[in-house]
């Protein structure tokens, strides 16, 4: 997989995106702590020696360069860079939640997710939205969205605990962003083939999933495919779950499934399903990924092969079991 290499921060911006840190303090202990020219750290991340003198000058003027460096938040720079590179995706970044719970480290990716939209989207673009519980979160930490239009990627989920649905997510960051929303009111799973084909030719499903084939910006979830690992594997029949894994199912992101070399499987509940298919995520530009928990490991890795990632935002646990191979 062919990887686009780190992206300078946009100019004229007060306020610093996750990437941008991350890209930040990885030029910074590059030059202050390995003692590298700006030469030859433009060379290494493939931006010009004016941008990375820029970068250092921003570094020190908002106080990150000390004895050590130093970002906002819990984002881990190094680790970032070393998930980047050892993937071969154009950005990473690894979180470490102050504690190691569920409900904390959601919220600690939720909160750099946010920043990351607030980096990608430009005005009157196309933003695309699965659910899961890290999305939900994000949806309300998000404080300000240029005017965008903002699709629901796939049906709904209903999940014990959830605070919200994904119609809720997608109206919530419109009415942030001031543009149009367009969910889709249906289940993610529903009774069968026909009444998911039926569903998908209903006009305001039919025009959420004819937007989503102009997305600019995705963001979604990958879990894997056990029990506590997704929130789809209680939606379907034990017989379901059983025939993917039979069919080599090792992870899923929004109900579609893939295996551990990242094809696509269509066994078990695929023809159900009533959301964009993984191709559509392998054409969009940017696709935010979020996952979390070293248990996760396996199907990220799979995600990866699957070739829909462009940015992957995980915690450090999980980061750390990445770059063991899983």
């Amino acid at each position: 997989m062919m990887a686009k290499r780190g992206r300078p921060p946009s100019e004229g911006r007060k306020s610093h995106g996750p990437s941008e840190l991350v890209l930040a303090g990885a030029v910074a202990r590059r030059h202050y702590l390995d003692g590298r020219s700006k030469v030859e750290i433009a060379d290494e991340f493939g931006i010009s020696r004016f941008q990375v003198a820029r970068i250092l000058t921003d570094a020190r003027a908002n106080g990150w360069v000390r004895v050590e460096i130093t970002l906002p938040g819990h984002i881990d720079a190094d680790l970032s860079m070393q998930v980047r590179d050892a993937l071969g995706i154009r950005s990473a970044v690894a979180v470490e939640a102050p504690a190691q719970a569920d409900v904390a480290i959601r919220e600690e990716i939720a909160g750099v997710v946010a920043g990351l939209l607030g980096e990608l989207v430009r005005p009157g673009q196309v933003v695309g939205l699965a659910w899961s519980r890290t999305i939900a979160a994000t949806a309300s930490r998000l404080e300000h969205l240029v005017p965008c239009t903002v699709v629901q990627l796939a049906g709904s989920l209903a999940v014990p605990g959830a605070s919200s649905g994904t119609v809720e997510v997608v109206r919530t960051v419109a009415a942030v962003a001031g543009g149009e929303a367009l969910p889709i009111y249906a289940p993610l799973v529903v009774e069968d083939a026909a009444t998911a084909a039926a569903l998908r030719r209903q006009p305001e499903i039919a025009r959420a999933l004819d937007k989503a084939a102009e997305l600019d910006v995705a963001v979604v979830s990958v879990g894997g495919w056990d029990a506590g690992l997704s929130t789809v594997w209680d939606a379907v029949s034990a017989a379901e779950r059983a025939e993917a894994r039979a069919h080599g199912a090792v992870g899923e992101s929004s109900g579609r499934l893939f295996d551990a070399d990242g094809k696509d499987v269509t066994a078990g509940f695929d023809d159900r399903v009533v959301g964009v298919p993984l191709d559509l995520l392998r054409r969009t530009p940017e696709v935010v990924v979020t996952a979390y928990g070293a248990a996760r490991a396996e199907a990220v890795l799979a995600a990866v092969r699957a070739q829909f990632i462009t940015t992957l935002v995980v915690d450090t646990s999980l980061a750390r079991q990445l770059l063991q191979g899983g």
